[in-house]
């Protein structure tokens, strides 16, 4: 599977295998397929979080130090 372009496309298409698992209707190998997607997902959605998280206080550290 291709990987999605930004964070919301990643956030929807792990919200949509959450579901799909908690139906319970797929069969054991799409259930492992969906899982390890899934966690491909979580890793890449963490991955742009802590990435955000550190411009945030990068930029926010700017502005401390532009104080006078």
């Amino acid at each position: 599977m291709s990987s999605p372009t930004s964070f919301e496309e990643a956030q929807r298409e792990l919200e949509q295998i959450v579901e799909r698992l908690e139906r319970g209707d797929a069969d054991l190998d799409e259930a492992i397929t969906l899982w390890e997607r899934g966690e491909e997902l979580y890793k890449l959605c963490v991955g742009r979080l802590d990435a955000a998280h550190g411009k945030i206080e990068e930029l926010a550290r700017r502005v401390e130090s532009a104080r006078p």
